[in-house]
C-alpha cells in the first residue's frame, strides 16, 4: 500500500516531458550542399594595424576558396572569421580597439565577397554608427554582392572579475536574428554565448540550419551537446587547438589542429537523421538501393546516422520512406504515442 502510493505520488509530481526537437521538413527538400570554410588562427600578438590585419583575413578567405575549388570544383558559400578578428583582444577598452564597418573595413570585405562571391562572417569590436561612444562585439554578415545582410551582437559579454564592466566596456547585444541566404537559415554566437541556453534554443526556434559560432574558446563538446539538442551544424572559427564543423548528431564531421590554419567541409542542409533498425543495416540499405546517389554518416557507437541524397530530383526523405524507415524524430514520436497509450507518467 505505501509502495502504491508512493508511485502515484510521484506520478503527479513529474513534469510533463518536452520533445528534444521538432522536424522542421529539411528532409523533404532537394539536396541543399554549402561549402563552408573556417579558421583556426591566434590574434594575441602585437596588433598589426588595420590594413595589414585586412590584409591577412583577406588572404584567410582566399586560401579557403582555393581549398574549395581544388577539393570540390568550386569556391566556398561561406567564411567564417574568428572572433574580434579584425580588431584583436579588447584589453580593458574595448571602443578604443574598436572599428567601424563603415570605410576602409567594409569596402574591403564587399570587394572580397563579390570576388569570390561568398557570404562571409565578420567578427570585430564593432564602432556603432548610431553612437560612435559605442561598442559591442559584433559579427556582419557580409552576401555575396557585397552587402551587409545584418549583424549579431554578442549578447552574453565577458564579466570582469569587479563585476564593473563587461569585455572593456563593450555593450551586450539584445538581438538574435536569423539571416535567410540562399542556401538556408543561418544564425551567429560568439564565444561566451557557448555558456547560456537561451540563444541557441531561439536560433533553433527560428529555423537556423545552421549556426556561425567565431569564439577564442576551442571547446567541442558543449557544441557537439548543442548541435545535437537544436539540430543544426555548428561552424566554430577559433583561435586556438581547433577549429571544428559539428553535425546535428552531436559528431564532429570535419576538424583541423596546428600547424592547419585553414578548413574547408561541404555538408547538405537536406539530411535525415535515422536511428538503427534492422531494415538501416548501419546504412548499408541507404548504399544498396541507391548507390552513390546517397551519402551518409552512420556511427555505430551511437546507433545513429546523418544521410542525405546526391540526386537532385529526389529528396533524402523519399528514399527513406521508400525503405520503410523512420526519421529520429519520427520514430520518437511513435514512441510517446505508445507511452500516452500505456500510462506511462508525464506522457
Amino acid at each position: 500500500m505505501l509502495a502504491g502510493l508512493g508511485a502515484a505520488a510521484g506520478a503527479q509530481a513529474l513534469p510533463p516531458v518536452e520533445p528534444r526537437a521538432v522536424p522542421r521538413g529539411a528532409s523533404a527538400l532537394p539536396p541543399r550542399k554549402v561549402i563552408v570554410g573556417t579558421v583556426m588562427q591566434p590574434y594575441w600578438e602585437k596588433y598589426p594595424g588595420l590594413e595589414k590585419r585586412l590584409d591577412q583575413l583577406e588572404g584567410n578567405v582566399d586560401h579557403m576558396a582555393e581549398e574549395s575549388k581544388s577539393r570540390y570544383g568550386r569556391g566556398v558559400d561561406l567564411a567564417i572569421l574568428p572572433e574580434t578578428s579584425i580588431t584583436g583582444e579588447a584589453d580593458n577598452d574595448a571602443l578604443a580597439h574598436s572599428v567601424p564597418f563603415e570605410g576602409p573595413v567594409g569596402d574591403r570585405f564587399a570587394r572580397l565577397a563579390r570576388r569570390r562571391r561568398c557570404y562571409i562572417v565578420v567578427p570585430t569590436y564593432l564602432r556603432e554608427s548610431f553612437d560612435p561612444g559605442q561598442c559591442s562585439n559584433a559579427a556582419v554578415l557580409v552576401g555575396r554582392n557585397g552587402e551587409v545582410i545584418g549583424v549579431y551582437r554578442k549578447m552574453h559579454l565577458v564579466v570582469a572579475a569587479d563585476g564593473k564592466t563587461m569585455e572593456g566596456g563593450a555593450t551586450p547585444g539584445k538581438d538574435l536574428p536569423v539571416f535567410d541566404c540562399d542556401f538556408g537559415k543561418l544564425g551567429i554566437q560568439i564565444c561566451y554565448d557557448m555558456e547560456f541556453d537561451d540563444g541557441w534554443q531561439a536560433l533553433a526556434g527560428k529555423g537556423a540550419e545552421l549556426i556561425a559560432w567565431p569564439t577564442q574558446s576551442p571547446q567541442t563538446s558543449q557544441p557537439a551537446a548543442r548541435a545535437r539538442e537544436q539540430r543544426c551544424y555548428i561552424v566554430s572559427s577559433t583561435w586556438r587547438n581547433n577549429a571544428s564543423i559539428f553535425e546535428p548528431t552531436g559528431k564532429i564531421t570535419a576538424q583541423i589542429r596546428p600547424p592547419k590554419e585553414i578548413l574547408v567541409q561541404e555538408i547538405d542542409l537536406s539530411y535525415a537523421i535515422l536511428p538503427w533498425s534492422s531494415k538501416l543495416k548501419n546504412g548499408r540499405a541507404m548504399r544498396e538501393a541507391f548507390g552513390g546517389g546517397a551519402g551518409f554518416r552512420y556511427y555505430e557507437d551511437e546507433d545513429c546516422g546523418i544521410f542525405w541524397s546526391n540526386d537532385p530530383r529526389t529528396p533524402v526523405r523519399r528514399m527513406v520512406r521508400s525503405l520503410g524507415l523512420l526519421e529520429a524524430e519520427e520514430e520518437l514520436a511513435r514512441v510517446r504515442a505508445a507511452y500516452r497509450r500505456a500510462g506511462v507518467p508525464g506522457y
